[in-house]
């Protein structure tokens, strides 16, 4: 008997939370990038690699065959989709076509098409694992199909033109809206334009001339109400801290994936344990953590080595939490303890796990 599969858990979490949001849904959903990533990962899951050769399958390599394999109805606009990802010039790369084709199965409500079209190929579906993977285990293809029938009565209208992104990023780059902006005014602000004096910043003064003689009346002005929206910020020592709240941590065993997070962090709020009032600063190699009352005293500090996982659950969007070894002088029988803090907006934590997804790149620098 199969146990249960935490990435089938979070992909409902994430249906429910676009069912519950506006239709259609857009690129500017705050839950389409989340189910995406999610959606590829149990696409990824358990998929068998050759022993010999060069080529890394990927779900993209099973999809593009589906027309070679099965004869159905449902077919004809199936190969229309994928014969459009493979002629499509933005996406160079296996997982951007992979990534293009599922925005397009979104769009024209053929994800679940796609998948019953997989089960009705036995040799392709033999690629996955009946043990590691979902698509190949049938007590987990099930409900998972059941969900992809759900996702297709949904609306979804995500933009296809932009798609060179796609090749390394879910997340629309600013830079790539361009292209659909070109010849359009654009409306921007200037971080900076005063200078320590309150006179203007010289650095802008040519920018601002050639402005000014097309726009006579132009002036620069303040933006009312900044400081609320940084309310959550205490400048110190010349470096922007999070204003939070630490919930605690709690052990969750000898694995610290990513998947644990689920599960830590309802843990830690069922103690119910008093707030304390933390600054966090997110440093290029590390998380310090001190207590706001005494920002001398270090409540934590934690290179990226020590972090294995960061992020933050679906249905608490002011939450994240992350994973420190918790013995790491003796790594063979260590376990994993969850570091769960509340932020100030949705928008504030992901920031933050984005932040700390970064530290870790750029950590592989130093070790």
């Amino acid at each position: 008997m199969s146990g249960k599969e935490p990435l089938l858990g979070t992909l409902k979490v994430c249906i429910r939370s676009l069912q519950e949001g506006s239709s259609p849904c857009t690129d500017t959903s705050p839950h389409i990038h989340p189910f995406c990533e999610i959606l590829e990962m149990i696409l990824r899951k358990g998929i068998k690699q050759p022993v010999l050769g060069f080529k890394r399958r990927d779900y993209w390599h099973w999809i593009e065959q589906l027309p070679h394999q099965v004869t159905h109805r449902s077919m004809t606009r199936l190969s229309i989709m994928i014969e459009k990802t493979n002629s499509c010039e933005k996406v160079l790369r296996v997982q951007g076509r992979g990534r293009y084709f599922l925005r397009q199965a979104l769009n024209g409500k053929l994800l679940a098409v796609t998948i019953q079209q997989l089960v009705r190929s036995p040799r392709l579906l033999e690629w996955y694992d009946p043990v590691t993977s979902i698509l190949g285990n049938e007590d987990f293809l099930e409900p998972f199909l059941s969900m992809m029938l759900v996702v297709t009565e949904m609306s979804f209208s995500l933009d296809e033109q932009n798609s060179s992104f796609l090749d390394e990023s879910w997340q629309l780059p600013a830079g790539t809206v361009l292209q659909k902006l070109k010849g359009k005014p654009l409306s921007f602000q200037i971080i900076r334009w005063k200078w320590h004096d309150g006179g203007l910043y010289k650095p802008l003064l040519p920018y601002l001339k050639v402005i000014q003689e097309q726009i006579p009346n132009f002036q620069l002005q303040h933006k009312h109400g900044h400081k609320e929206e940084n309310v959550g910020r205490i400048l110190q020592g010349g470096r922007l801290l999070y204003n939070l709240r630490y919930l605690g941590q709690v052990n969750v065993g000898k694995h610290g994936g990513k998947e644990v997070l689920d599960h830590g962090i309802p843990m830690v709020l069922d103690k119910h344990l008093p707030p304390q009032e933390v600054l966090f600063d997110v440093k290029e190699t590390e998380v310090l953590v001190q207590q706001k009352i005494s920002s001398k005293q270090v409540l934590f500090h934690y290179s990226y080595t020590d972090i294995s996982c960061v992020g933050r659950r679906l249905d608490s969007n002011n939450l994240f939490a992350f994973c420190i070894v918790a013995s790491p002088e003796t790594p063979e029988h260590s376990s994993f303890d969850c570091l769960v803090f509340q932020s100030n907006s949705e928008e504030e934590s992901e920031e933050i796990v984005r932040r700390i997804a970064v530290g870790f790149k750029h950590t592989e620098w130093f070790v």
